[in-house]
């Protein structure tokens, strides 16, 4: 059997010995806080194409697809036990595999020790329900450029490429293709082809590694899906503030935000079973199980009207470095949309509580200013 580690994705940074046992109200936060990022991240993108153009769009995915690979594949390989597999049998099953554990469905047809084939069937994780029509093919392409294309830079080994043979939002059946490893290095340019006309075999399960997941108790596995939607997120905004600039991004990413949290605040609330509506002190009850559920530690004090929610890191801003200013204000206005929903009378504040070694947020809710935005 194929294992992996019990919580994160491949490459994560969580071992089954750090943890405390879990209840099944924390696997229900978890996917609370999944969900939430996930959407989070597939409005960011939107929002880019429709604000700031394909092009630059097509830049975020790109980067922020190699970065996961610089971070996540080698590791991922070795903690998986596949990384003394031929090479591209080895990067189609990190692919089945790890995604798997991220909940996202793919399939691994194996054709030989030099070639192998992935299939992501609908419905497409990434681009949830309906946002799949607003995604130009050109974004599939820069997704595939970033890990897909580059498997075989990271593995030391030029020969190795990615073909695609279908794209979802092009309109085809699945996200398609095969690693190939050629009898030549390949230039940079060739890493990635494309050859519409050909047609992956059927998927059998019986060839297929053995999901690292059935093994899993629901719990971990919820764990890891929520790490992995939150991943994401983490890793695209630091991106999308340098690929936009800082005050650019803080404008279409925090809109993107707000927007997400206005529209996704109500299911959270119910999965959480807190109010979705009510008074500062209800809203804080919201902040403290979202924070709990992703990880950080969190405090409430309320000093009047306000409530002040104190939350340790937070943990979606690790590694922004320079553009956590700009990471934390973007990612601000999911709770400032969540609020907007909860109740439109209400204000939200947020600010750096922390010291460097200890990073913090404090925020403040509070009865709006008549007159204020």
């Amino acid at each position: 059997m194929v294992r992996c580690p019990p919580d994160d994705p491949p490459g994560g940074r969580e071992t089954l010995a750090m943890d405390a046992p879990e209840t099944i109200d924390d696997a229900r936060a978890w996917r609370a806080v999944a969900d939430w990022h996930h959407a989070a991240f597939t409005g960011l993108v939107l929002a880019t194409i429709v604000r700031c153009g394909t092009p630059l769009a097509a830049e975020l995915i790109e980067r922020v697809f190699a970065r996961q690979r610089e971070v996540r594949f080698l590791d991922g390989l070795r903690k998986l036990g596949i990384d003394r597999l031929p090479h591209a049998v080895a990067a189609a099953q990190y692919h089945y595999l790890s995604n798997d554990v991220g909940g996202v469905a793919v399939q691994f047809m194996p054709e030989s020790e030099r070639k192998a084939w992935v299939r992501y069937v609908p419905p497409r994780w990434i681009w949830a329900g309906t946002a799949l029509c607003a995604v130009p093919d050109e974004i599939t392409v820069a997704m595939l450029r970033g890990w897909h294309a580059r498997n075989g830079e990271s593995l030391g080994n030029p020969r190795l490429g990615f073909v695609c043979t279908k794209t979802t939002t092009a309109g085809d059946a699945a996200l398609e293709g095969y690693y190939l490893e050629h009898d030549r290095p390949l230039a940079p340019h060739e890493r990635l082809r494309f050859a519409r006309d050909e047609d992956g075999p059927a998927f059998d399960p019986a060839k297929a590694p053995v999901l690292a997941s059935a093994a899993w108790p629901r719990e971990r596995l919820e764990k890891a899906r929520r790490n992995y939607a939150m991943e994401y997120l983490r890793t695209a905004l630091p991106i999308a503030a340098d690929v936009l600039g800082a005050e650019r991004m803080r404008d279409v990413a925090r809109l993107a935000m707000r927007q997400v949290g206005m529209q996704h605040h109500r299911d959270a609330a119910a999965a959480l079973g807190v109010p979705a509506q009510g008074d500062a002190a209800a809203f804080a009850r919201f902040l403290e199980a979202m924070a709990r559920g992703q990880g950080d530690a969190v405090s409430v004090r309320q000093a009047g009207d306000a409530v002040r929610v104190i939350q340790s890191g937070p943990r979606l801003l690790d590694g922004a470095g320079a553009a956590r200013a700009a990471a934390r204000d973007a990612w601000a206005g999911l709770w400032d949309g969540a609020l907007a929903a909860h109740d439109r009378g209400l204000a939200l504040h947020v600010e750096e509580a922390g010291s460097g070694d200890a990073p913090a947020l404090a925020w403040t809710i509070a009865p709006r200013v008549r007159g204020a935005g």
